[in-house]
């Protein structure tokens, strides 16, 4: 019987050894995939991933930290719809620091420390396409809180036909109730030109989306000419099933044209809901005018602006008078002080190089023709020794005018434009008799 009492102990002190044995390997094994940290980014990033419907991974290097404030760095990131060609967003590392309360919530709280993107690139035809999928919601938009701020560096975002490029984005706190101030820059890159911008936002109430304001400079650069701004613009943020886009925008700009020795200052203002869908960004129905001196003119017009696969302007206004600097009309239309009603319209590459169509009238006289801007205003700046037609053509029709001392009536002149630029008169079938019948202007084709 001793024997057997004693070997009983024996056993179950073996088993007990073998229990912790286990244990120990077990945790040994969960310490050792635990502390790889792909496998820690690889669980955390499909937790995120699934119920957005996205894909995300990362191929690149991971990092975490659980002392103190818990923090990820993922690199190589890549975001897609499941089965989608083309990725929605991709980045070369992403930052994320955030305290214990929010990991303890488990999405009911969304405190985060600090967030930092480097070279994020985004698709937007992809991101539309993700949209699309997403079931309406009625509950009210959920923003984190960033206590420490958010920096992105080295951005991209491409569209149809045109890109953002080098995006840079910082802003030291960010809170959906309190007023976000921010700095964001970058380069608009399309069809030959680019728009570099380096601009100070505001927005009132994050959570909100609303109470949109940017200050900073713009400017447009083509191939043979620049347009540096500093702009103003207040506006409202809008989503909704007409796309993307700002009510109530108001933009104000003093800016310069300059083109080789030609510096024309001036000033102008837009207003009018901005809306971007389908590759297409709109302004329409907007307002514009438009203030300066010597050669640029003082204006006021409505119409519609749209860019997507070429750039489409129409305007309908008045020239409040002919600018002194260009050169003089001949009498009576230079002596009369009557506005300048106008229709502008153009449908061409985003430079302006192509062709626009021009109806123009003072009283009874009236052109209807077509220009390019870069030559108009090459013969602008050189007006003083050039030509005193301005390179462009079309049709001039008035019931009377004053030309070297004689008095003509009826008067209807057709306009072509050369290969050279060079403007010459094709046809001037006026009458010197006052007594005679005036001639019925010829048909035009009306402007659409």
């Amino acid at each position: 019987m001793p024997a057997t009492t004693t070997a009983a102990p024996a056993r179950r002190s073996r088993k007990r050894i073998a229990i912790v044995a286990i244990v120990l390997l077990v945790a040994a094994l969960a310490l050792r995939w635990v502390s790889q940290p792909s496998q820690v980014s690889g669980i955390l990033l499909s937790q995120v991933g699934k119920p957005l419907g996205l894909e995300l991974s990362a191929s690149g290097a991971s990092e975490y930290r659980l002392r103190g404030t818990p923090m990820l760095v993922v690199r190589d990131l890549v975001v897609r719809q499941p089965g989608a060609a083309a990725p929605l967003l991709r980045a070369e590392r992403v930052y994320l620091a955030l305290p214990w309360r929010t990991i303890r919530a488990a999405g009911a709280v969304l405190d985060v420390e600090r967030v930092e993107l480097d070279a994020p690139q985004l698709d937007i035809a992809a991101l539309q396409r993700w949209l699309a999928t997403r079931p309406p919601s009625t509950e009210p938009l959920r923003m984190p809180s960033l206590s420490d701020g958010l920096r992105i560096v080295r951005g991209r975002v491409v569209g149809v036909g045109w890109s953002i490029e080098q995006i840079s984005l910082s802003s030291p706190e960010l809170h959906p109730q309190r007023r976000l101030r921010a700095r964001i820059g970058g380069r608009v890159l399309s069809d030959g030109v680019q728009v570099p911008f380096d601009l100070a936002a505001t927005l009132q109430r994050p959570a909100l989306a609303r109470g949109l304001g940017l200050s900073g400079g713009v400017s447009v650069q083509a191939k043979d000419w620049a347009l540096p701004m500093r702009i103003r613009l207040s506006a409202l943020l809008h989503s909704g099933d007409d796309g993307l886009g700002l009510d109530r925008l108001r933009l104000g700009a003093h800016a310069r044209y300059r083109a080789g020795d030609t510096d024309l200052p001036f000033v102008f203002g837009l207003a009018g809901p901005l809306r971007y869908r389908d590759a297409a960004l709109s302004l329409a129905p907007l307002g514009a005018a438009l203030r300066g001196k010597d050669a640029i003119p003082q204006l006021d017009a409505s119409g519609r602006f749209a860019f997507g696969d070429g750039m489409r302007l129409h305007l309908d206004g008045v020239l409040a008078q002919w600018p002194e600097a260009w050169p003089a009309l001949p009498p009576p239309l230079g002596q009369s002080k009557s506005p300048l009603p106008f229709v502008l319209d153009y449908d061409g590459p985003a430079d302006f190089s192509g062709d626009s169509a021009l109806r123009l009238q003072r009283d009874q006289t009236r052109f209807d023709g077509r220009f390019r801007l870069p030559a108009v205003l090459a013969w602008v700046d050189a007006s003083a020794q050039g030509s005193l037609l301005p390179p462009l053509s079309g049709r001039l029709s008035t019931p009377r005018i004053e030309v070297s001392g004689a008095t003509l009536e009826g008067v209807e002149i057709e306009i072509e434009q050369d290969d050279d630029a060079t403007t010459t008169p094709a046809a001037a079938p006026p009458t010197a008799a006052p007594s005679q019948p005036a001639p019925k202007p010829a048909a035009t084709r009306p402007l659409e």
